[in-house]
């Protein structure tokens, strides 16, 4: 059986995207391998089995584009207002909190951000199946 161990995102600039992770989502280096060009700089904390991979090439500037593919990256909180909170206090503009129904149950509570590089991260309410 697989086991997925991380997910890959590119980023322009590596220290905007340390310090977003670190502040949104508690994520610290678990590892950092620094090539000739570019860098990969695995991201984890104690919750997390998998990993969220940071690739920096030297010299990009411009923004990678997301094309019509990427979604998001999904994580559950225990106290989705207070994390709303603390991205507003960082400065980082969460979407509002949302409710979703399905056949009048609410299956989840969330909103969305977007790291430096405009990928989206949704929050969700631990609930149901998003644990």
């Amino acid at each position: 059986m697989a086991k997925i161990i991380h997910s890959m995102i590119r980023v322009v600039d590596l220290d905007k995207s340390l310090k977003f992770y670190k502040q949104a989502l508690d994520l610290d280096i678990a590892e950092r391998l620094d090539f000739e060009g570019f860098s990969l700089v695995y991201l984890r904390n104690e919750e997390n089995d998998m990993e969220l991979e940071l690739t920096w090439n030297e010299g990009t500037e411009e923004p990678y584009t997301h094309g019509t593919g990427y979604g998001h990256i999904a994580v559950a909180v225990d106290d989705l207002e207070a994390e709303h909170e603390k991205l507003e206090a960082f400065g980082y503009e969460p979407a509002e909190i949302k409710e979703f129904f399905r056949d009048g149950v609410l299956l989840a509570k969330f909103f969305f951000v977007q790291d430096p590089d405009g990928y989206k991260v949704e929050f969700l309410q631990r609930h149901g199946r998003y644990q």
